[in-house]
């Protein structure tokens, strides 16, 4: 990690705080206590920022200077509130294409499909507040920099986010092989969100049922499943193809 994607000691992750800073999360060591570090917990709730209590060793890997028990990862971007954007993207007259990503946890696969959206117009990208990559610089070099153009919101309950969605006219469609529908049958011209699921076990159960429709892609050879990435960019230029034919 890059020295400049963290900070660390309580103090200055307070002052960090204060000024605005981006910060992605915040590591406390598991059995650290005292009235600083509880300054520091109160601040984050606050602020919703993420904290994760962690093994001492995990902070060691990161840095081995005097961080106190405690490091804060900076994002190099600010998170979007959801209900903010919506509002916006409706005042904007926008017929709106989003992309919610369900335990997606590779840097990598995270930054190829904001590079995927953000070309073909996806106008914001969900994430979960935990069990997910999030905007790191390593994202943002996966993403070509797009990350720098498409907004992120983090939310802490995708389930609610969704329902969020729907009540603003939104169809929730999976992309997952227990989908009956092919993708290419879907109708993708009104507003709509994309689910695309962890890189191991797919879309979770509680977002499936949420989900108006389940979309598969064709597989054809021997292997069960395209990379979440690939699987992301057919779905999103299936949208545009069918959005162009709509002009």
């Amino acid at each position: 990690m890059d020295k400049t994607d963290y900070i660390f000691g309580i103090r200055p992750i307070l002052e960090a705080i204060d000024a605005d800073k981006n910060i992605d999360k915040i590591l406390v060591r598991r059995e650290l206590t005292g009235e600083g570090v509880r300054e520091l917990l109160k601040k984050a709730k606050e602020y919703e920022i993420p904290v994760q209590k962690v093994p001492i060793e995990k902070l060691n890997r990161i840095t081995l200077k005097n961080h106190q028990g405690v490091i804060a990862i900076m994002s190099p971007v600010a998170y979007h509130r959801l209900d903010n954007l919506l509002i916006q993207l409706y005042e904007e007259g926008k017929n709106p294409l989003a992309v919610i990503l369900d335990g997606v946890t590779d840097a990598g696969n995270f930054g190829a499909i904001a590079r995927s959206a953000e070309c073909a117009g996806a106008d914001f990208i969900i994430i979960p507040e935990r069990g997910s990559a999030s905007v790191t610089s390593d994202a943002v070099r996966a993403s070509a920099g797009a990350l720098f153009h498409i907004p992120v919101c983090r939310e802490k309950d995708l389930v609610a986010a969704i329902k969020t969605l729907h009540e603003n006219g939104y169809k929730v469609v999976g992309a997952s092989e227990k989908g009956n529908t092919d993708y290419t049958s879907v109708d993708f011209t009104s507003p709509v969100a994309i689910v695309m699921g962890a890189e191991d076990r797919g879309i979770s159960n509680d977002v499936l049922r949420k989900c108006d429709e389940l979309a598969a892609i064709p597989i054809l050879g021997r292997v069960g499943s395209l990379n979440v990435s690939v699987a992301a960019g057919v779905m999103l230029y299936e949208v545009v193809r069918q959005r162009m034919i709509e002009e």
